[in-house]
């Protein structure tokens, strides 16, 4: 581990939805000031002045987001070319991914500031996207990738591979391809396999089938999955982490694969991940 005693550049990332006039936001910059840490974040109404979005993330050994896990799938992608860790309080609902709740915030920075802390590292997901044969364009996520008809649309088809091997010609309403740490999120509610998020792995799960037989699948995290989007149909869509979509067309073809880049996440608190998993699908199923 890292001698954290004077590495105490602060990045903060806060979703506005969620701290109502940034009361806490403000409470947190107040704490890590007098802790005698430099502080950066993208908002100028607060007590310090903002810098850019880019500032926050280059100038911070860490990046303290303050949100759900949306805040935090959006932060594990924007940190990509810093590669910075992140410490995620949970000010939403589930929080599979963040570290503490809101009222732990405090006793979780104070851990992390005296370097009881260890650096979890989450595989993430690369998505290239061609169109007539030249790149369109390129995408990350850390938990899933879908290819999705539209609101209106009949069903889709599309061609898998692996490399160069034909695995199946999907026909249904789109394809999941998740990391481990995605398991839990839209790929389990197609029904695929929950994954121990520290697996590389990469998960493919149908989405409404119209066959018996499809069923999801899991792929070394070395191999290269290809989809091929059969369709003529205007209304199929590509979205990562269900938060930045792409509309595709026939004759798109979307080769995905596991991304160099890792995300990094701060762990204060030894918890298991089994217990968490249980705890947070009771709370989503009451």
């Amino acid at each position: 581990m890292k001698d954290v005693r004077n590495m105490y550049n602060i990045g903060v990332v806060v979703n506005k939805t969620k701290d109502v006039n940034l009361t806490t936001t403000k409470r947190l910059i107040e704490f890590l000031l007098n802790k005698g840490c430099n502080v950066f974040i993208n908002e100028d109404s607060l007590e310090i002045k903002g810098v850019s979005q880019e500032d926050v993330f280059k100038k911070s050994d860490f990046i303290v987001v303050l949100g759900g896990d949306g805040t935090i799938l959006r932060v594990a992608r924007m940190q990509i070319p810093y590669n910075k860790p992140i410490l995620g309080i949970n000010f939403g609902n589930l929080g599979f991914i963040t570290e503490a709740e809101k009222d732990g915030m405090f006793d979780a920075i104070e851990k992390l500031l005296s370097g009881n802390f260890t650096i979890e590292k989450r595989m993430m997901l690369k998505a290239d996207i061609y169109r007539d044969e030249k790149i369109e364009k390129t995408l990350f996520c850390l938990n899933d990738i879908c290819i999705t008809k539209g609101a209106i649309s009949r069903i889709i088809k599309l061609d898998t591979f692996i490399g160069s091997t034909h695995v199946e010609t999907y026909r249904g309403d789109g394809l999941i391809v998740s990391t481990p740490t995605g398991s839990t999120a839209y790929s389990l509610s197609a029904g695929g396999p929950i994954v121990y998020p520290e697996l590389e792995v990469i998960i493919v799960t149908p989405i409404c089938p119209h066959s018996l037989n499809s069923r999801s699948i899991v792929l070394g995290s070395q191999q290269e999955l290809q989809v091929r989007v059969l369709d003529e149909n205007e209304g199929v869509f590509l979205t990562t982490d269900g938060q930045f979509g792409l509309k595709l067309r026939g004759g798109d073809k979307v080769f995905i694969s596991k991304s160099e880049h890792m995300a990094q996440f701060v762990r204060v608190y030894n918890r298991n991940f089994f217990d968490v998993l249980q705890k947070k699908l009771k709370e989503f199923s009451t």
